[in-house]
């Protein structure tokens, strides 16, 4: 059902967020909740079905291990996203 992880950059599909890019902060049976440490700050992560995100090959994997041990910040979150933009973008 969920093909999503914690730390992975995923897409808004849907709503006035489409095409925004989040990082996923955790997971329960129908949503995910995203964040992307400018409008939606880790204090109120966007909730939002799995039908309405598309989600990336990329996890970020120290920003995963930060989340999970709640030691990120909401610019370690800009600075995850903004360096799969950067990279993607080439």
């Amino acid at each position: 059902m969920r093909d999503f992880e914690v730390g992975q950059v995923v897409f808004s599909k849907c709503g006035r967020d489409k095409g925004h890019a989040f990082i996923v902060i955790s997971l329960e049976e129908e949503y995910a909740y995203l964040a992307d440490g400018d409008l939606r700050k880790l204090a109120s992560p966007k909730r939002k079905k799995y039908k309405h995100i598309q989600g990336t090959l990329e996890v970020i994997q120290d920003l995963k291990q930060n989340i999970i041990e709640e030691n990120v910040s909401d610019a370690h979150i800009r600075k995850g996203i903004k360096a799969y933009l950067v990279k993607t973008s080439i």
